[in-house]
């Protein structure tokens, strides 16, 4: 079984010269609220629109789900 989005998306945490996908990664960590497990873009994105953590992060997050559904895709 290939691993979630949330645990792809914690791939990208902690760079000392930060960008949008470790923004992102970082902030979904701290937010306790962040869909850890849900399993469809519609649930990330949904809860992304209500919950942007910065202008750029739907698209941020638009990125990473081709970047997750590509390396998970076979």
């Amino acid at each position: 079984m290939h691993q979630s989005f949330y645990q792809f998306l914690l791939t990208h945490r902690g760079k000392l010269d930060q960008d949008d996908y470790s923004a992102l990664a970082d902030w979904a960590f701290y937010d306790h609220h962040f869909p850890q497990y849900a399993t469809t873009y519609d649930e990330i994105s949904d809860y992304l629109e209500w919950n942007s953590p910065f202008p750029s992060a739907l698209s941020t997050f638009d990125a990473l789900w081709l970047e997750y559904e590509w390396k998970y895709s076979s």
